[in-house]
């Protein structure tokens, strides 16, 4: 009700009444109001600081420097115990709900076999030589960073660098793996001659002799190896030289013709000019630089790894991988060494979740920058109609986890690589061989459903385990002068490869495959992008599989009896758009066994920067593809 102030004179009154009566109401409630908002304060800053202190008793961030424990950067003492220490601290002070960093003053430290971490572990793709002499071992972690603040890791003799396993939301950032001595011999050529054969110089850092047999043997601490097969690279431009591929060295009747310089007189080839730099190598690979195993959620940032006797980076049964700015790579211009790692620069067998590669450098690697697939079993026994036995059938793949409870598989034939019967689900699996599945073989499988009847240990037949398979990114890397193949990628989810840099790849740039006969890498590719890619000059030298600048090559023995299609099934499964290539040769897509295929918007440059000689004379070749788009 609002009071006419006009009216009488008891309106007046009352009205006067009315604004005073309001007004102290008013101040009132203010007061009342400030009262109670200065106790809320009071008992919310008592609340935050009861909260905080409960926080500081219940967790924490905790920061760990190596100098603390002391070692000290750029000395050569061994840095393997010291870490074990900190690590064993960590692991006893660890509190749940705490974020740990180790830390590590900027610097070099070194990593001796003497009083390294002893671990048996079973590496995908790898010799399975045990145990492995590991210099930093990282096990059961949550919420851990190991922080090298641009640090050097510098190694010694035959060991795993750096393991992660078991672990959850953890991160390895800025620092470099290296060997002191690497396995890999680099040498030069002097003079070549059908006369007097091939004269070559020793790198200056390489440990070696002549044998009492005239063999050439390199020396490192703990061993010592016959190197029999080498890459040749370009001086200038670190190329890998044309059509070269795998050189045989004939090791033997070596003779000693000056310091540092040795002479093969059978070694003849007219190839290898004066001045070209090989890098001499045996194809064994017991460890990887990097090796991560059943963690979650694990992030590498800003790492480098310059020399690996296998793969710089290998992750097995591992959800949810991001490199960013990780690399195999050269230590710069001015690196006097040609080569990185003596196998693929990062392997991801039998993952899930995301792998997210980005940013990267891969250069001078004896083999691919990324390799994703999971592995077949072979199907050795049918015990009955819900239970086979199968197994690992690589010689450098068995011995670690294959498969959980509740995971689901399909079946497929070895001959024609067409799949067989319906998916399943495993309700039970066990070691066969053994007792623990560490170093296992084989595995009792038994699954929900029966199994079809035509699946038997007789005709060739393998199980893929469809859980364990990642959705991929591959974006903004460079991968350049490396041996056979620049990516491949064998799984079912979503993958995406864009915005990548291929440069002189010397093989295949990126692969598509599959084999259940000889590697028994699953698996089909159902959903693939290939887009804003550049392509320089690959396929300078043959290697497997390197049928085109783009192969999708599935391992089919028997493709005239395949009745369905390996890759794809999709309406454009399979897409490449807005590439550039620029090559010397004719070759640029050979597709196998694909249903749904898309190529558009490309454009293709031809150069003369080598001579052609590829035996594919096709810009494009398919065999067996239907749904196909060539735009």
């Amino acid at each position: 009700m609002i009071l006419d102030k006009k009216s009488d004179w008891f309106s007046r009154v009352m009205y006067k009444k009315y604004i005073f009566v309001s007004e102290y109401i008013v101040k009132l409630k203010t007061r009342v109001m400030l009262n109670a908002m200065r106790t809320f304060f009071v008992f919310l800053s008592v609340g935050l600081l009861g909260f905080l202190f409960s926080v500081d008793i219940c967790a924490a961030d905790r920061v760990y420097n190596v100098s603390d424990f002391g070692l000290k950067a750029n000395v050569k003492k061994d840095a393997s115990p010291v870490l074990r220490k900190v690590l064993d601290r960590i692991r006893k002070d660890y509190r749940e709900g705490d974020k740990i960093v180790l830390q590590f003053p900027a610097g070099q430290y070194h990593f001796y076999e003497k009083n390294a971490t002893i671990r048996e572990y079973y590496i995908s793709n790898h010799d399975q030589t045990n145990p492995k002499k590991v210099g930093i071992a990282i096990e059961e972690m949550r919420d851990f960073t190991l922080d090298g603040q641009g640090s050097e890791f510098i190694f010694h003799g035959r060991m795993l660098p750096i393991s992660l396993l078991r672990s959850e939301n953890c991160v390895l950032k800025n620092f470099s793996i290296d060997f002191e001595n690497p396995h890999i011999t680099q040498i030069q050529i002097i003079d070549n001659s059908p006369e007097n054969g091939t004269t070559y110089e020793v790198a200056p850092w390489v440990d070696y002799r002549v044998s009492k047999d005239s063999v050439f043997e390199t020396l490192g601490d703990g061993w010592m190896l016959r190197p029999s097969s080498g890459i040749a690279f370009e001086v200038k431009s670190r190329h890998i030289v044309y059509n070269t591929s795998d050189l045989h060295y004939p090791n033997k009747e070596v003779v000693q013709v000056a310091p540092r310089r040795l002479n093969i007189k059978s070694w003849k080839d007219t190839r290898l000019v004066p001045g070209t730099v090989i890098a001499l190598r045996t194809y064994f690979r017991p460890a990887p630089g990097i090796f991560l195993s059943h963690d979650t959620d694990t992030r590498l940032l800003n790492v480098k790894v310059h020399y690996a006797e296998g793969m710089g980076l290998l992750a097995q049964l591992c959800e949810n991988i991001t490199l960013d700015g990780f690399s195999v790579c050269l230590k710069g211009n001015d690196d006097p060494r040609y080569f990185t790692t003596q196998a693929d620069a990062t392997h991801f067998s039998g993952c899930k979740g995301k792998i997210i590669s980005r940013n990267g450098l891969y250069e001078g690697m004896m083999d691919d920058a990324i390799n994703v697939h999971g592995t077949y079993l072979k199907v050795v026994k049918r015990v009955d109609d819900r239970t086979l036995i199968g197994r690992y059938m690589h010689d450098q793949a068995w011995g670690f986890e294959w498969g959980r409870t509740g995971d689901e598989v399909q079946f497929i034939r070895s001959s024609t690589m067409e799949l067989i019967g319906e998916q399943n689900n495993i309700t039970d699996i066990r070691p066969y061989d053994k007792e623990d599945i560490q170093g296992a073989r084989e595995f009792s499988i038994t699954f929900r459903d029966p199994v079809d009847p035509a699946i038997n240990e007789e005709s060739g037949f393998g199980i893929e385990n469809l859980t364990w398979t990642p959705e991929v990114v591959f974006a903004d890397n460079v991968v350049r002068n490396n041996r056979a193949r620049g990516a491949l990628f064998s799984t079912p989810r979503k993958t995406v490869a864009e915005n990548n840099l291929f440069d002189h790849t010397s093989g295949t740039a990126i692969l598509l495959c599959g084999d259940c006969n000889g590697w028994y890498e699953t698996g089909a590719c159902r959903n693939v992008i290939i887009r804003k890619n550049r392509f320089v000059n690959a396929l300078t030298n043959m290697f497997q599989f390197t049928n085109a600048v783009i192969s999708i090559y599935p391992e089919i023995p028997d493709l005239k009896s395949q009745q369905k299609y390996f890759h794809g099934g999709t309406e454009g499964g399979i897409v490449i758009e807005e590439n550039e290539f620029d090559t010397f040769d004719a070759p640029i897509l050979y597709a196998k066994s694909v249903d749904g295929l898309i190529f558009r918007n490309n454009t293709i440059r031809l150069n003369t920067e080598y001579k052609p000689f590829h035996w594919n004379k096709s810009r494009f070749l398919l065999e067996r593809v239907t749904n196909a788009q060539i735009e």
